[in-house]
């Protein structure tokens, strides 16, 4: 398989663990650094996490998992179960200097197939208009664009996927 790296674990990790702060805050860092068009202060960082925390992607509601090469944190995705058999992707993240090695696709695959162990049928998500490769990452695996099912302010795309 084109990209894999069989040295990269993935694996289910506490929000509240130390890897897990570590690549949250890179996520955070990344997606406030595209907001604003140029790299976020420290205080831009911390009200983002404050604004939008991670704690709930944590058994009983979600998880959140993180992939490591050895020692270094590259990526994560997170999920939050929802009633009615219905699951949020969230969190999708991978360091620049990971990038293009189909780490994104590894975690997403991951994510799901943790997502049906959860019994959950649908999977959805919402993006912003600025994370491009994230919009073409979801598409390649099957998600499509649907209705807006939320109102946040970085909202910008919503997608879904059913399940087998």
């Amino acid at each position: 398989m084109v990209g894999w790296h069989p040295e990269i674990a993935i694996a289910v990790t506490s929000p509240a663990a130390g890897e897990a702060g570590q690549v949250l805050r890179a996520y955070f860092s990344d997606v406030a650094s595209r907001h604003y068009g140029r790299p976020a202060t420290e205080g831009e960082i911390v009200a983002a996490m404050r604004e939008d925390p991670s704690d709930d992607l944590a058994p009983p509601r979600g998880l959140l998992l993180v992939a490591q090469e050895k020692d270094e944190v590259l990526g994560c995705a997170g999920l939050r179960l929802l009633p009615g058999h219905v699951a949020e992707v969230t969190r999708v993240f991978v360091v620049p200097a990971a990038r293009r090695r189909g780490l994104g696709s590894r975690l997403l695959d991951c994510l799901e197939e943790h997502a049906r162990r959860h019994q959950a049928c649908v999977l959805r998500l919402d993006t912003r208009r600025d994370l491009i490769e994230a919009r073409r990452l979801y598409a390649r695996h099957g998600y499509r664009e649907v209705a807006p099912f939320s109102s946040g302010p970085y909202a910008d795309h919503w997608f879904e996927k059913t399940l087998s």
